[in-house]
């Protein structure tokens, strides 16, 4: 099986597939415009990606990496966090602060909802698939979405400029990036209480597990490095989430993702047009990657 990276190059409107194995770009595409974040399917046979400034979805099909299908709709407006629950697709579009939900076998939009907050932007689904969380930047907050009933739920105050989300795991704690702040939420699920504060690196805007949930790795974009954050680190007897290393990537880090097994993560570069290899043994970034122009969001295909 092969394996690759899916890299959005935001300022050239364009798709890197990389093999990862060789470290080349084996195909690049066009998209719509500005293309911002990106997800596959389980099953790996889909890519999905939300062009923000062209207001569309460009649906890839993974056996060609060819776009297949395009969606519009009128209330996109800055498209752009993806997550899946079961069949369902949720996509939350920033600037209309709306949530779409898409079936994944027929890539048609069956609901649309509001969710009454400012700047709703990325999608974190629990690992049992029954809650999505959408942090919503402007009104520092995080709106809970039940995906049985798929109506919004609950909204829970956060820091300031939270972006970088994702849920353990365990499903038990979720992790919330305030980008505002630089620091780092860790919340029980069920309470929804903090349970611990962190204060990492300057503009942290992602959240990204290990598949085993022993690491999170969170990009800061304006110090231009990596927390990693060992989620049960032990000290003195105690087990909490500490921040145990912070390592030099190239500017303006973004989209994270792990390979299958979690011996390498991989950070795409905004400004430096690159993706660093980080080996997730020796916790230490091992080579760079060459993309387009401002890659951004990234996923991990193995097929």
């Amino acid at each position: 099986m092969a394996e690759y990276l899916i890299v959005l190059n935001k300022d050239e409107d364009t798709i890197s597939f990389i093999n990862v194995e060789t470290s080349k770009v084996e195909k690049t595409i066009e998209t719509d415009f500005n293309p911002h974040e990106v997800i596959v399917t389980p099953d790996g046979t889909k890519t999905y990606v939300t062009c923000s400034l062209g207001n569309k979805v460009n649906i890839i099909n993974n056996e060609s990496f060819e776009i297949e299908k395009t969606l519009e709709h009128e209330d996109f407006n800055f498209p752009h966090g993806l997550g899946i629950a079961g069949e369902k697709l949720y996509l939350a579009s920033t600037y209309s602060e709306k949530v779409f939900i898409i079936d994944l076998k027929t890539d048609e939009i069956e609901k649309v909802f509001p969710t009454y907050q400012k700047y709703s932007h990325m999608v974190a689904v629990t690992p049992d698939e029954k809650t999505a969380y959408i942090p919503n930047i402007g009104s520092h907050n995080i709106t809970v979405v039940n995906t049985e009933s798929e109506k919004v739920v609950n909204h829970f105050p956060v820091g300031k400029g939270p972006e970088g989300v994702a849920v353990h795991p365990n499903g038990k704690e979720l992790y919330v990036a305030n980008q505002d702040d630089n620091n780092l939420f860790i919340i029980d699920t069920e309470t929804l209480e903090v349970l611990y504060k962190r204060r990492i690196g300057t503009c942290p805007i992602r959240v990204v597990f290990s598949p085993d949930g022993k690491y999170a790795l969170i990009p800061n974009r304006e110090s231009g490095d990596l927390s990693i954050i060992e989620t049960a680190h032990e000290l003195k007897g105690n087990k909490r989430p500490w921040e145990i290393k912070r390592i030099r990537v190239g500017v303006w880090p973004g989209g994270t993702v792990f390979n299958s097994d979690g011996s390498k993560a991989f950070v795409a570069n905004n400004k430096t047009n690159d993706v660093s290899v980080i080996n997730m043994n020796t916790l230490e970034e091992e080579s760079r990657i060459k993309a387009g122009v401002h890659p951004d969001g990234i996923a991990y295909l193995k097929k």
